[in-house]
């Protein structure tokens, strides 16, 4: 497994509010600049599948592998390969953190790396960001 990058950071908003961002995939674009369009084929549960369109790239089926109180995990297939966004949530003394993981395993690892691994280094910690902000009821 190679980690492609790492974010964390921490909000007032409450653990609730981040899993309902995410559950509320079809927004997901409106705090996720990398993303066209996200589709889920049914309910927001451990199991789940559905699509996803990146900006500029093909759209990617996904698997949501693990969903509980303290953590979010989805998985793309891309052909030799999984990338995974592992999302942990603590809350404590009235504040939440929260921590997102990419990481990508397979074959083909290396190219997915070569050909997508900076953009998502650079985009993890701008995204996180901008979900804090959707979780708070802020605009940006």
């Amino acid at each position: 497994m190679t980690i492609i990058a790492t974010a964390q950071a921490s909000s007032t908003a409450p653990a609730a509010a981040f899993f309902a961002k995410w559950a509320d995939m079809a927004t997901w674009p409106e705090w996720n600049n990398d993303t066209e369009w996200v589709r889920l084929d049914g309910p927001f549960v451990q199991g789940a599948t559905g699509t996803l369109k990146p900006k500029g790239g093909p759209k990617v089926p996904f698997v949501v592998e693990r969903l509980n109180d303290t953590e979010f995990v989805d998985v793309s297939a891309l052909i030799g390969a999984r990338l995974a966004f592992d999302h942990q949530i603590t809350e404590a003394d009235g504040r939440t953190t929260i921590s997102v993981t990419v990481s990508i395993d397979g074959p083909l690892r290396w190219l997915w790396t070569k050909v997508m691994g900076g953009d998502l280094a650079t985009s993890v910690r701008t995204d996180l960001d901008a979900l804090i902000a959707a979780a708070e009821g802020v605009r940006a």
